[in-house]
């Protein structure tokens, strides 16, 4: 049996994660389809197990969730699994085809600029509410990246005449850039942390 490529195109093998807090966080475990119908919905902590394109397949299901205020809808988004495949498969070519790099390694590399270090909490002590840094943790550090990747492309996507697969494309090559200028997932963790910073 010869190897394991993404789409039948794309090499696991020689990806490195340089931020070694959300190394076990990133699943990059070889498969052609990343789909698993659903296996790892019953245990909250079982999604580090599914593999990251898939997690991204997933947020892409629904982007404009944003926190429980659900502030643009997603009801169009809803629809066939193979949909959002084929804009995913679409954004991997352009990646290819722009850095010249393996696009799961670009994706991999982006989501670690996204992730956020540290975040703040509110908590109630006597009759005020006080705002405190806190350490954000390795698993909710992907999960935000995945979430402000795929939401930013979706609001510059949603009634534009860009398509999704283009936002994304964009989203996910100014994150690998780590360029906070044009990526709105590094201004929004830039933006986190300085608050973060202040409240210590």
């Amino acid at each position: 049996m010869g190897e394991l490529k993404l789409f039948n195109k794309w090499s696991y093998q020689g990806i490195e994660i340089k931020d070694p807090g959300i190394k076990p966080y990133i699943n990059l475990r070889p498969v052609v389809i990343p789909k698993t119908y659903g296996r790892c919905s019953k245990h909250a902590f079982y999604k580090s197990k599914m593999n990251i394109v898939e997690r991204l397949i997933n947020k892409l299901m629904v982007p404009g969730h944003r926190g429980k205020k659900h502030l643009l809808s997603s009801g169009r988004c809803t629809g066939k699994t193979q949909t959002i495949i084929n804009v995913v498969k679409e954004v991997f070519e352009k990646l290819e085809k722009q850095t010249k790099k393996n696009p799961i390694e670009v994706l991999v590399t982006a989501i670690g600029n996204a992730a956020l270090t540290e975040e703040i909490t509110s908590y109630q002590m006597g009759g005020i509410m006080v705002r405190k840094a806190v350490v954000t943790s390795p698993q909710r550090r992907v999960d935000a990246a995945l979430n402000v990747i795929v939401q930013s492309a979706y609001r510059k996507s949603f009634g534009k005449k860009l398509s999704m697969a283009d936002t994304l494309f964009n989203e996910i090559l100014y994150a690998y850039q780590n360029d906070s200028s044009k990526s709105e997932a590094i201004k929004e963790k830039e933006r986190i942390e300085r608050e973060a910073a202040g409240s210590r």
